[in-house]
């Protein structure tokens, strides 16, 4: 019995001497199962440059622009439309749009396709684009001709009031038509800047009929003369 004992008592003492190399080891294994069942780090990520895919479609739209005091600054209308967020450009199909400026002129245009940046403030037209400043009174009182643009492209400028194109236009202003290979219009200063192979035709503007002649003034009559005072006969 005591032979027992003694094995036994030898057997843990041997024990001792290398449980501290048998913990060792178990956290070792310990770790390592924990190193290969964690989950993985995250790794941060280049952020992806969008793409040149519309990102939402619009069918039978509208869209418009107010000024900080609610008035409509301008109004888009297309038959489909396609927002593309890399260049935050929305292209329509069959557009119409409408703009009124500060001093209250509205211009207005259509073509096949059209394409607006994200504001609204600039519309570029292409196939059969038309744009037309409708007759209107300046602020000064100066009457303001009707004005129209026509060509297969035409990009206007609302804030700036600019309409420009580098392919062939017609502008009409009024009875008088003008075509050019390119050109640069200000609606602020009124000039027209026409490139290329330049044509006119100018209308006169019809003769302003003759002002009534006014009546002769009627001839004055003669005064009367005074009546003589009666003689007084002598006592």
């Amino acid at each position: 019995m005591k032979a027992a004992w003694r094995l036994l008592r030898d057997a843990f003492d041997r024990l001792t001497i290398y449980l501290p190399i048998i913990l060792t080891a178990v956290l070792a294994l310990g770790t390592y199962w924990l190193v290969r069942n964690a989950p993985e780090m995250l790794v941060p990520q280049a952020k992806e440059e969008p793409t040149h895919d519309p990102d939402y479609f619009m069918r039978g739209f509208s869209v418009k622009n107010f000024l900080p005091n609610g008035d409509l600054r301008s109004e888009l209308f297309g038959k489909e439309g396609r927002h593309y967020p890399d260049t935050d450009t929305l292209e329509v199909d069959d557009v119409r749009w409408r703009s009124i400026s500060d001093e209250g002129l509205v211009t207005h245009g259509s073509a096949k396709r059209g394409l607006s940046n994200g504001d609204g403030t600039e519309i570029q037209l292409f196939g059969d684009a038309v744009i037309v400043r409708d007759a209107a009174k300046a602020p000064n009182g100066t009457l303001l001709p009707r004005l129209e643009f026509r060509g297969e492209f035409l990009h206007a400028f609302l804030d700036t009031e600019r309409v420009k194109s580098n392919k062939p236009v017609t502008l009409t202003r009024g009875s008088d038509t003008f075509t050019s290979d390119s050109m640069d219009y200000d609606s602020l200063s009124g000039v027209a800047n026409l490139q290329g192979r330049v044509r006119g035709v100018l209308t006169p503007s019809p003769p302003k009929p003759p002002a009534a002649a006014k009546p002769a003034p009627a001839p004055a009559r003669p005064a009367a003369a005074a009546p003589r005072p009666a003689a007084t006969p002598k006592p």
